[in-house]
């Protein structure tokens, strides 16, 4: 399903940094593990999947939202890209506790 230049893609992947399946989200987009919050550059605009990069997209910082709630700052360790995404209801609690403590 596409939104403007959202793609929605929902599907399961092994996360290329902690080794971990992770299902698939079942009400938006998964974007990064909920174990460890590491995500992958892939995408120009959420799920296009044109990103030629491919780093690992390592969770750096939190942001509070007044409309989205957490929104989780990523720094990609390949190009230094930063990318924000929400934080998805299954995520590790204490990994998101921790963000919250550091400033990019």
């Amino acid at each position: 399903m596409q939104k403007g230049n959202f793609v929605e893609i929902d599907e399961e992947f092994i996360c290329d940094n902690c080794g971990k399946e992770v299902p698939k989200l079942g009400y938006s987009c998964r974007n990064h593990c909920p174990h460890c919050l590491h995500s992958k550059h892939v995408d120009k605009n959420p799920g296009d999947r044109e990103e030629q990069c491919h780093g690992d997209l390592e969770p750096v910082s939190l942001d509070l939202d007044g409309k989205k709630g957490y929104v989780i700052i990523f720094r990609c360790k390949k190009c230094g890209a930063i990318r924000r995404n929400k934080a998805a209801k299954d995520d590790n609690i204490d990994v998101i506790i921790d963000l919250s403590r550091k400033q990019i």
